[in-house]
């Protein structure tokens, strides 16, 4: 016969009560108002960060292309 104990852990009350309000914090919806508001500034983000992605990718071709212009000039001559 086996004898098997079973050990229930038992969990520190502060750390579950976190757990809790973690948990009821984050099924909060809101009003219609609130998450179309959300809804329309994670929009804006993504398009913000598609924005400043592509002006940065002109920028730095503008800016090899500068320096490939000094390069060239350096090696004309006088």
């Amino acid at each position: 016969m086996e004898n098997k104990k079973i050990i229930e852990k038992k969990e520190n009350p502060k750390k579950l009560q976190r757990e809790i309000n973690k948990e009821l914090k984050k099924k909060t919806i809101g009003t219609k108002a609130q998450i179309a508001l959300s809804k329309a500034y994670e929009e804006n983000k993504i398009e913000r960060k598609k924005k400043s992605k592509a002006y940065k990718e002109m920028e730095k071709e503008r800016q090899f292309a500068i320096k490939q212009l000094k390069k060239k000039e350096k090696h004309k001559g006088h």
